[in-house]
């Protein structure tokens, strides 16, 4: 399974040849691998390392999502890991420029990550059980 997952690293690859009109943004998700977050933390190594190999640093830059995904230094129920946590292990793969272009047009991008921290924050966990996404 790890292979196939590879695979679609290496496959989506294909994508940056294409004009970002066309194909801006990847998404490469599997719903039965990477139960663990740590096991899939470690993949996130190997996945940084077949961008490096098809030389797309500097083109694309990886996301992670995680059912279970932790920032380092929290406990595993801090509601501010909710940011990054999804149904299934995910690889959002992003292009340079648009990100790029994307900073240029809101100069201060940090602070969406930080207001989206302080909304889950006054939400609270019983809010998030609210909204059924868990």
């Amino acid at each position: 399974m790890l292979m196939i997952f590879l695979k679609s690293l290496t496959v989506s690859s294909t994508c940056w040849a294409t004009p970002a009109e066309d194909i801006d943004t990847t998404l490469l998700i599997h719903p039965t691998l990477f139960d663990d977050f740590l096991d899939f933390n470690d993949f996130l190594e190997v996945a940084d390392g077949v961008v490096a190999e098809h030389e797309l640093e500097g083109v694309i830059q990886l996301a992670s999502f995680h059912p279970r995904f932790q920032f380092d230094g929290t406990e595993p129920d801090d509601i501010s890991n909710f940011t990054n946590r999804a149904p299934f292990a995910m690889l959002h793969l992003l292009r340079e420029d648009s990100v790029e272009r994307a900073v240029a047009a809101f100069p201060q991008a940090e602070a969406i990550f930080e207001e989206n921290i302080k909304t889950l924050e006054k939400l609270g966990h019983a809010g998030w059980q609210a909204l059924g996404l868990s």
